[in-house]
């Protein structure tokens, strides 16, 4: 492995000496200098430095003309997308122009090589998966995709090329900074064209995984869905904080499928318990997992995200993982919005409560356990497995819940294998012949009221202590 400088106090050093000697030796001197996030300079206001959770001015007297030609002068030039960078680090400056095309402010971010970001999801890395990764600016994207090159080329020794249209990746010179281990940089000229240095980096230098920064146009898009279909490992960053912003932005929501508007039948409709259009995914998504990348400290994983948006078009929780760092450099994980079925209480407005076991009122854990083992009171042992007929209910709601590991049960599409019938109340109360077709066949059924995730739930729970409703 390369040897890389975890406290970047060369590179930190680099960035630092190219401003006028005033702000650089407030700069030098400042006792939280390796926790500088950016350096903002605007004409004719005080020079600032941003840190994680404040910021605070470093000069005592406005930024001049003079200032903003010195720092240009000591950088790279700028490009189409007004970004620079300083030869062999990791830093950008950003400039803001006038309607003149002058430079009147400059943001100066720090780019550090950090070892440690991807321990989030280390487990997920040998399984040749494609990640895109969600965050707002600045919470550390590229130094999740700069680690991941290097470990991917490093440690599991696979061709990586990166597609480095800002050179924020790799930094601003032609050799590629340390930190990025034996991965290959494709540098773009004009950021327009990142679309096709995408394409000729599979067509050109047989990758096996490609890592590209910010996809925001539509032919990136199309480029990284042609890269998915050709088998290639491919891990990108988004703007955007979760799934639910990207299934909104009309140009990215083509990175995980798409969307189309569907017209049920009317019996559909009544299965699945909802309106007769829908939006569904129009095909596959291009990346495997989802990591939104909340803070430096918390993540969200989603690793089947066909399955997370499907879930969030239906108006469901999706399915990810919380991923915490704790203070002792620990891992934490828990199901993201996880059902907790030990601590839900069945609902007021469920009727015949009288009749509830006397364990209902008690939520703890052994309790709960000691109950699952009675199984049903109408003779459904839970020692084998019994069968639920779906009744205008779609079968994702109980996939949502995992009840796998509370009960021994199958769902069922065929009536004469059913154990119980399970399904809206108004729904068996318009079909009166297939409710005596139920009744003649001397199968229980059980109804609810309304159709959401909580009332599930409870509805679950309570079917277990026979809690629900009987249709007589």
């Amino acid at each position: 492995m390369n040897n890389v400088d975890l406290n970047n106090s060369t590179d930190l050093k680099k960035l630092f000496n190219i401003f006028p000697s005033d702000i650089k030796l407030i700069l030098d001197n400042h006792p939280n200098k390796h926790e500088v996030l950016e350096i903002v300079l605007d004409l004719g206001k005080r020079a600032e430095a941003r840190f994680l959770n404040r910021t605070e001015y470093i000069s005592k007297r406005n930024v001049s003309w003079q200032d903003l030609d010195y720092i240009v002068r000591h950088i790279g030039k700028f490009n189409d997308d007004n970004r620079a960078g300083i030869e062999k680090t990791l830093h950008r400056i950003s400039c803001i122009c006038n309607r003149e095309g002058l430079i009147i402010g400059l943001t100066c971010r720090v780019g550090r090589s950090i070892l440690g970001p991807i321990s989030f999801i280390r487990d997920y890395l040998n399984e040749e998966k494609s990640f895109l990764i969600l965050g707002k600016p600045g919470v550390g994207k590229t130094t999740i995709i700069r680690e991941m090159a290097r470990v991917l080329s490093d440690e599991f020794g696979k061709r990586v090329i990166i597609i480095d249209t800002s050179n924020e990746i790799a930094g601003d010179s032609n050799i590629p900074h340390s930190s990025l281990g034996r991965a290959r940089r494709m540098q773009v000229k004009k950021s327009k064209f990142q679309h096709n240095i995408m394409l000729e980096a599979v067509e050109n230098h047989m990758p096996e995984v490609i890592i590209i920064d910010e996809i925001s146009t539509e032919l990136e898009v199309l480029a990284a869905r042609t890269i998915a279909e050709r088998g290639v490992q491919l891990i990108g960053t988004v703007h955007g904080t979760t799934l639910s912003n990207l299934i909104r932005n009309p140009v990215l929501v083509e990175l995980i499928g798409g969307l189309q508007y569907v017209t049920l039948s009317d019996d559909e409709a009544k299965r699945r318990g909802s309106q007769k259009s829908i939006l569904e995914r129009r095909m596959n998504s291009s990346f495997d997992i989802a990591l939104e990348v909340s803070d430096r400290d918390e993540w969200t994983v989603h690793n089947n995200i066909g399955k997370s948006v499907d879930l969030l078009l239906q108006e469901k929780d999706s399915t990810g993982q919380v991923r915490t760092r704790t203070q002792i450099n620990n891992l934490k994980i828990k199901t993201q919005r996880e059902y907790d079925l030990s601590a839900v209480t069945p609902q007021k407005n469920w009727r015949n409560t009288q009749t509830l076991n006397p364990l209902v009122n008690n939520n703890s854990k052994e309790s709960w356990k000691r109950s699952l083992k009675k199984g049903f009171k109408a003779g459904i042992s839970n020692e084998k497995p019994f069968k639920i007929y779906c009744y205008c209910l779609s079968s994702k709601l109980f996939e949502t819940l995992n009840l796998g590991k509370y009960l021994n049960y199958s769902l069922t599409t065929k009536l004469n294998e059913a154990n119980l019938v399970l399904g809206p109340q108004k729904y068996f109360e318009e079909n009166q012949s297939f409710l005596n077709e139920i009744k003649a066949q001397k199968i229980p059924i059980y109804s609810l009221d309304v159709i959401n995730i909580q009332e599930m739930i409870c509805l679950i729970k309570t079917m277990l202590y026979l809690n629900l409703r009987r249709v007589e």
